[in-house]
């Protein structure tokens, strides 16, 4: 039996860009993903697919869908992100949540990041018999990757396998990645005394103690790079960023609580757990001498690193299909959730990422034709053959 036939793409992608979605720590951004759930919910059924929408635990309004086709669980699974990041309106020449085209590119919050991968995939099923399939084929939506990733991480920790082989469609110019940098954020908390600045005695002084913090955190960043190293990465060594620090009220004070907000990209094989661990044993020892107390909070749960090995055929297969070695990449991605639930997994996906979290974002049409074909050739290769 062959599948009902999917809207037009352009179609699909003006319907799901039109849906609100965006993800966000912060609750006056943080939207529902439903109505996304439901569209792509409705096309696949039509499509002859078995859906399941599953709520995403402690998390209202937000769902993952797993649809699928064929039994069993060595199959191909197709996964994108239902959300988007948060946006500034005045910054754009168009409605974000209309798809505009000009200058032969197609633009709209998430038509690039990554919305428009699904439009792509529902195409390239255009009139598959799903009765011809030897392998299943699992199309899977997440919710809240752009934030905490607590889609991804809700269905890793269910335990359940869907798939053997995975492509996550994020922006990759259609180029197979492999391997990316892994992702921590945290809060450094340096509390002391505070008390009047015409006499240090009267306090301790949190800022001084923040000094040691960052003279510390500096010299760790330094020793990581001399430890680890990876060349097929652009910046071959893990990263350690000082991305904000806020202390005190007032020049006449003492200051008695300074907080750092820190990034931290480890290479593959680099354990984020025991980084904070490692972080925490150093800054408490250079911190022992003042009788400041110290706090470390993750931000959030922070994405592991990924490596695929090069010798899977997933990687293979889209080598071969693209022309492109499989390359490495900083920023994260839900792979390594996706690995965790025994899947094989390479990102690549139409797009730039450089047109990721842009005013102005954009798919380049150039990237649609190639991009479906890619999705059929592996189809046809993990799931009918």
């Amino acid at each position: 039996m062959k599948i009902t036939e999917p809207p037009p793409l352009l179609h699909m992608m003006q319907r799901l860009i039109a849906e609100p979605s965006v993800s966000s720590v912060s609750t006056e951004w943080d939207q529902p993903n439903v109505r996304v759930i439901d569209l792509l919910a409705d096309w696949l059924k039509d499509m002859g697919f078995a859906v399941r929408k599953l709520p995403v635990p402690d998390h209202p309004g937000k769902f993952n869908m797993v649809a699928s086709a064929g039994s069993g669980s060595d199959g191909l699974v197709l996964s994108g992100h239902t959300d988007t990041v948060p946006f500034d309106e005045s910054r754009w020449r168009s409605d974000p949540f209309a798809l505009t085209e000009r200058d032969n590119r197609l633009y709209g919050l998430g038509s690039t990041d990554m919305k428009g991968f699904f439009a792509l995939v529902l195409e390239a099923l255009r009139g598959l018999d799903l009765s011809k399939l030897k392998h299943p084929l699992v199309i899977l939506a997440t919710a809240d990757e752009e934030s905490s990733m607590s889609g991804a991480r809700a269905l890793a920790d269910s335990g359940q396998a869907l798939g053997r082989h995975a492509i996550i469609g994020e922006p990759t110019s259609l180029r197979p990645i492999r391997m990316h940098k892994g992702i921590a954020m945290e809060c450094i908390r340096v509390t002391g005394r505070s008390g009047h600045s015409s006499n240090p005695a009267l306090g301790n002084n949190a800022l001084e103690g923040m000094s040691l913090v960052l003279k510390e955190i500096m010299d760790w960043r330094q020793e990581l790079g001399q430890r680890h190293s990876h060349p097929q990465f652009e910046v071959a060594v893990p990263t350690v960023n000082l991305g904000h620090i806020h202390g005190g009220d007032n020049p006449n004070r003492i200051c008695g609580q300074c907080e750092l907000h820190i990034d931290i990209r480890p290479l593959p094989g680099m354990d984020l757990d025991e980084l904070r661990g490692e972080l925490d044993r150093r800054l408490a020892m250079v911190l022992q001498p003042t009788g400041l107390s110290l706090e470390r909070e993750s931000m959030f749960g922070g994405v592991p690193a990924l490596e695929t090995p090069a010798s899977a055929e997933i990687v293979r297969s889209a080598e071969q299909l693209t022309g492109h070695t499989a390359e490495a990449v900083a920023f994260g991605t839900e792979g390594p959730f996706l690995q965790r639930m025994g899947m094989d997994t390479v990102i690549l996906g139409p797009g730039s990422i450089d047109q990721a979290h842009q005013p102005d974002e954009f798919l380049s049409m150039d990237q649609i034709q190639p991009g479906i074909q890619i999705i059929q050739q592996l189809v046809h290769r993990f799931c009918m053959t």
